[in-house]
């Protein structure tokens, strides 16, 4: 491909895009790998570019565009050498009229930013992510790995936490394949600690997803205890199966339950957890640095519901603790709506219940609970409180 058809390309990838999240159809990178399988011609080269131009004009506009021609112009603004590829030759956009608009700079779409953290640093939430690991001490420690991954540094905060450079193919190393080492962000990380999981223990990850906190946990635990991964979603769970054979992280149990009706498939677990972790779904602002198209997707609408859909999770979780239990709530948000006041929602719903004082080694207090912003602390964006029953 030429330096303009790589151009036209990403304008095309942009245009799929751009409709995918205004419709709700897939993300980014699969509308991306479908574009190259139909296109066997274009090489290693040629994807990697047209990927990097796609990513650099979804980055630049906090708005999402009208078009992809929108999209690419925008960024060919600040860019003259991509300015001049809009030549209109074979395989080429057409040249750019006097007067042509392209998207506005952005870091957020208008109406959301004043609904964000007052603390939250806007201009890091789309850095370019490093790769985060967390070392699985059911197999290994890091004093035994990290000779195996000579560019990996510790992350400051985190026992277990390993950071390795931007787009490292970290599921190429032995210590991945072994399940020595489990890719995760150190916020995720950071929330599992919060947890204070320990051998013994019934433990409920109630929106498990693939599992990437139940496996932290179940590292915590050492393999003892009761360890339930729950999630209405049979494909995510799913995933989560050979994650923890790979992991040694046998022990752990699934519960798929059906959405609307928790409560029936959670009724043998009242009262009988020691911790319950609601990783509730989210507006995903604080990973936008791995998920920029996310700003495209997300409405006032959406986020109406799913700040509903967070405190009825948290309502249903409750009744699972036993007295004197952790009910641990975190989200990847970065919305008052999502942390803090949901937070003080749930308190001045449920008696019985105080927030306890977090003291963690990465983040700073906020609210009732505990922020982690990558501008701050280098990581995705989180809020998380720990809520305790009384006894």
């Amino acid at each position: 491909m030429t330096p303009a058809a790589r151009i036209q390309a990403a304008i095309e990838l942009l245009d799929a895009i751009i409709a995918s999240a205004r419709d709700g159809g897939p993300a980014a990178d699969t509308l991306i790998a479908r574009y190259f399988k139909e296109r066997r011609y274009a090489g290693s080269r040629d994807r990697r570019a047209v990927r990097d131009h796609v990513y650099d004009a979804i980055r630049r506009a906090g708005e999402r565009p009208d078009t992809g021609r929108e999209a690419m112009i925008g960024l060919a603004q600040e860019r003259p050498d991509l300015a001049a590829l809009f030549d209109g030759s074979a395989h080429a956009p057409m040249p750019i009229e006097p007067g042509e608009v392209g998207a506005s700079a952005g870091a957020m779409p208008a109406w959301l930013a004043p609904l964000l953290a007052a603390p939250v640093e806007q201009n890091a939430l789309l850095g370019r992510a490093p790769v985060d690991l967390r070392v699985n001490r059911l197999k290994a420690r890091p004093a035994t790995v990290a000779p195996h991954l000579p560019d990996a540094q510790p992350i400051p905060g985190l026992p277990d936490g390993l950071r390795l450079p931007e787009g490292f193919p970290v599921e190429q190393t032995d210590p991945w394949k072994q399940g020595l080492v489990e890719v995760q962000d150190g916020g995720s990380q950071m929330i599992a600690l919060a947890c204070a999981a320990a051998p013994g223990m019934t433990v409920v990850d109630l929106c498990a997803g693939a599992g990437g906190k139940t496996l932290a946990l179940a590292a915590a635990m050492a393999g003892q205890g009761t360890l339930i991964a729950a999630d209405t979603i049979r494909a995510r769970l799913a995933r989560l199966s050979p994650r923890a054979e790979r992991a040694g992280a046998t022990f752990i149990e699934t519960l798929l339950i059906d959405q609307g009706h928790e409560g029936r498939g959670l009724d043998s677990l009242k009262a009988q957890a020691d911790v319950v972790l609601v990783d509730a779904p989210c507006s995903g602002t604080g990973t936008w640095r791995r998920n920029p198209e996310a700003r495209w997707r997300l409405t006032q609408a959406r986020l109406d519901r799913l700040v509903a859909e967070q405190a009825r999770i948290l309502d249903f979780a409750a009744p699972l603790l036993a007295p004197g239990g952790a009910l641990v709530y975190a989200t990847c948000a970065l919305t008052d709506q999502e942390g803090r006041d949901q937070v003080d929602g749930f308190l001045a719903r449920h008696d019985g219940w105080m927030a306890e004082t977090i003291d963690m080694p990465l983040g700073r207090a906020h609210g009732a609970g505990w922020l982690l912003t990558p501008g701050h602390d280098g990581t995705d964006g989180f809020f998380f409180a720990r809520l305790r029953r009384s006894a």
